[in-house]
């Protein structure tokens, strides 16, 4: 039992030679896999990629428990504002650990933890509305922003700050906890001038690597997740994918099929998962994969303009809205399958004898049918030259998602060595960011908002109202 990649549907004895992978393509890449491995592991050393080293801190892991009782113990609510990835691995570690309604329980059918919301965006009304919902008096914040000033985050913090205040009046800093940098920064400030609580995210971790850190740990173990077992299967996973030999280790080798086949012109990757709780992992994904691997230049800083297209799909539902396309549209995808062996509860399904069509079904159950759902999904898949693998986990737990997560981050590291980019920086992600900084006025950025005004000027605007 242990976390599995099937990828016989990935090979061209199954899909054909023009998408799929042949034996002699992976065993060409194994002296690079190699080197790229040599070097990760030098960097990984000096410090470069301190995510690595996560799943082992075990004296901030039990401070961040302990924390996480004390929270659970005083707060009714606890809300986190954050977005990308101080928001995404939360969610998808809640929605997997945490009852599914959760939120909807009561307070001893939660086992006495708090309501946990994540608020990643500034639509108006979504925020408006959470806010609706909540005590003030039993609710607490907790602000996540490494640089201290996301700009959607701020946002939220500053209104939420003045609706606590109007709430509770001078003690609204109680209801507020920082998690951001160790040492600069403006949340930093905030902590280190008006008294704020805070937690920090260590140095070198970005946000879509941030999930083992305070950024996630401290949310979810408030929440209840055990998060000893949660690192702990990331541990324990550690090293098998740190193994040098690209046949022997699964994210390596994950890594290889989908760069292999974006050579082949399958640019564009489906993650489907087979389970409601591991459909936000999904979501996760996304981000780590896209603003990992989308890049302009390569290490040499030739504009190569690379990087697979993450999308995400829910088994079964998917199956009745976009397989059609995955099945009969463009070659240009590569589906990876997410499922637990174990769903940890079945229903079976029950005779009915005025419906002697669906007599096929009796003594079964939706375990069966949900899995049988997957493999039937793959082999049809594969039969059309669909290329496509499943990863599986013995069952949905903390111990086996840290080790899923963990997987996919080492994975996306080497990936970004395949194709020659850096994984660990964002840059197309500021130009964005500094317009909108001048569009809203913050000083500094005037010539931002300039060549705003140039470029948005200086075209034909065509509107159609």
């Amino acid at each position: 039992m242990g976390l599995k990649l099937d990828f016989t549907n990935m090979t061209a004895a199954v899909v054909g030679e023009e998408f799929g992978v042949r034996d002699e393509e992976l065993e060409a890449l194994r002296p690079r896999a190699a080197a790229i491995h040599r070097t990760l592991m030098a960097g990984r050393e000096k410090g470069f990629s301190p995510f690595y080293e996560l799943p082992f801190q075990a004296r901030e892991a039990e401070t961040l428990m302990r924390a996480g009782d004390e929270l659970a113990g005083r707060w009714e609510t606890l809300v986190v504002l954050g977005i990308g990835g101080s928001a995404l691995g939360t969610t998808a570690l809640m929605r997997a650990l945490c009852p599914l309604h959760h939120n909807l329980l009561g307070p001893e059918a939660r086992g006495g933890r708090p309501r946990l919301f994540v608020l990643d965006n500034v639509d108006p009304a979504g925020v408006g509305e959470t806010l609706d919902l909540l005590d003030p008096g039993s609710t607490l914040f907790l602000v996540v922003s490494k640089s201290g000033s996301t700009v959607e985050t701020m946002a939220q913090f500053l209104i939420a700050r003045a609706w606590m205040e109007e709430a509770v009046g001078d003690s609204f800093r109680d209801h507020f906890l920082l998690i951001t940098d160790p040492v600069s920064g403006g949340l930093r400030q905030l902590a280190k001038q008006q008294g704020y609580a805070s937690f920090a995210i260590p140095e070198g971790i970005g946000g879509r690597f941030s999930v083992f850190s305070a950024v996630g740990l401290l949310p979810l173990a408030a929440a209840g997740v055990d998060i000893r077992a949660l690192l702990g299967g990331a541990a324990a996973l550690e090293p098998r994918v740190t193994s040098g030999e690209l046949l022997e280790n699964p994210a390596y080798l994950n890594a290889a099929l989908q760069f292999l086949s974006y050579g082949k012109g399958l640019r564009i990757s489906v993650m489907m998962p087979y389970s409601d709780r591991l459909r936000d992992v999904a979501g996760w994904f996304g981000q780590i994969w896209a603003e990992s691997l989308g890049k302009k230049y390569d290490l040499g800083g030739r504009a190569v303009h690379v990087g697979p297209t993450p999308v995400s799909a829910l088994g079964t539902t998917d199956q009745h809205s976009q397989v059609q396309l995955y099945m009969e549209g463009p070659f240009d995808k590569v589906v990876t399958f997410l499922a637990p062996e174990d769903y940890g509860r079945n229903l079976p399904i029950p005779a009915y004898a005025a419906a002697p069509h669906l007599g096929y079904l009796e003594g079964q159950g939706l375990e069966d049918l949900i899995r049988v759902e997957q493999q039937a999904t793959a082999v049809a898949l594969a039969k059309n030259g669909r290329p496509n693998c499943t990863l599986s986990i013995p069952e949905v737990s903390a111990e086996w998602l840290g080790a899923l997560l963990y997987f996919f981050e080492i994975q996306t590291v080497f990936a970004g060595a395949l194709f020659d980019i850096n994984p660990l920086d964002q840059p197309g992600v500021e130009e964005g960011k500094e317009f909108t900084y001048a569009l809203m006025g913050r000083a500094g950025f005037e010539q931002k908002l300039s060549e705003f005004n140039s470029l948005a000027q200086g075209v034909n605007r065509r509107i159609l109202s």
